[in-house]
């Protein structure tokens, strides 16, 4: 095609023209995190991938797709989870799909279990004498365990005077009903009419006790398969979807093969710290993710590697301010 040395130097010349340029960033007094993401687009680097995902993001909310937002147990082990809450209360997810760990942790929280911020390099023998469990530069201690398996005795005995077989949604959303804590995430999907789905709902303290739970009770059902039956029944081709994944494993995969089913997601935000070349789905890319079909050819999409901790709320919080500036912020 570019035989011509002319045609490939006009070529050359195009691609360069239309180019972005570097902008050196340059403080301002009382920046607002609005301005600051604004001024990432020019940076380079992960800053202009971040500031991409915000745009996308943004995206999402303005062609009123169905927002899945998927997360893993560790984030809300962090103070991410009165945030996803939030979020939630906001009505800008529209599904949510996250670990089993996770809802045991917003549960031990609602109870007012305070975890701790400790080191990468505690004295992991002496935290385990004195009952602590760490997660990265985080501490669970035992004590908020022992709480929880207290209350989910009670929990479960009542969902399971209403209900003897019962989907993990439905589970999730009676347990959120129960709640009385306006920064759990369990309560708000509830009052919002937010699904949640945790295909791998027995791998954690709370599987375990729904496993106690049925051997006392032999006809009380957690049923997965339910799940997946309401969730691809709900997606529709002609409606649009977008995917906010934060982090990978089994969160990030239920929700991109629950849209392959339906032509895949129109737009995408991966949030990660993991690499494309391990082969993981953790660090596979947006665009692996069109060859499954799981994302359209035509998706609008951003990687973003890096902690979710920082990336997410600087991504989110300059889409919340614009979307509030635009009025299009529903209960903000």
């Amino acid at each position: 095609m570019f035989g011509n040395p002319r045609i490939l130097i006009v070529f050359t010349l195009f691609e360069i023209i239309k180019m972005k340029k570097v902008k050196d960033f340059l403080w301002k007094q009382n920046m607002s995190v609005n301005d600051f993401v604004d001024c990432f687009g020019s940076l380079g680097y992960q800053a202009t991938e971040l500031n991409e995902a915000a745009k996308v993001i943004l995206k999402m909310n303005r062609s009123k797709s169905k927002i899945f937002l998927t997360f893993t147990s560790n984030m809300v082990t962090s103070g991410l989870r009165g945030f996803f809450a939030q979020l939630c209360s906001l009505k800008i997810p529209s599904v949510l799909i996250t670990t089993s760990g996770s809802i045991e942790e917003d549960i031990m929280k609602s109870l007012g279990e305070n975890f701790e911020i400790s080191n990468f390099y505690a004295d992991d023998v002496k935290l385990h004498e004195e009952g602590g469990n760490r997660v990265g530069n985080l501490v669970i201690r035992n004590e908020s365990y022992m709480k929880f398996e207290d209350l989910m005795a009670n929990f479960l005995e009542r969902i399971y005077l209403k209900k003897k077989r019962i989907s993990t949604h439905e589970l999730l959303r009676e347990l959120g009903l129960m709640i009385e804590d306006k920064n759990s995430i369990l309560h708000q999907a509830a009052k919002n009419s937010i699904s949640i789905y945790c295909p791998g709902i027995v791998d954690s303290s709370f599987g375990f006790h729904l496993f106690m739970f049925q051997q006392k009770n032999p006809d009380f059902i957690v049923d997965t398969i339910q799940d997946m039956g309401d969730i691809t029944k709900n997606l529709s081709f002609d409606e649009k979807k977008g995917l906010i994944s934060l982090g990978g494993s089994i969160s990030k995969h239920y929700a991109i093969f629950s849209a392959l089913l339906s032509g895949g997601f129109d737009y995408a935000v991966y949030l990660t710290t993991s690499h494309s070349t391990s082969g993981s789905l953790s660090g596979a890319t947006t665009q692996e993710a069109k060859s499954w079909g799981k994302l359209k050819d035509d998706a609008e999409a951003a990687t973003v590697v890096g902690d979710v901790t920082i990336t997410f709320p600087l991504i989110m919080s300059s889409v919340l301010d614009k979307l509030k500036n635009q009025g299009l912020l529903e209960n903000g």
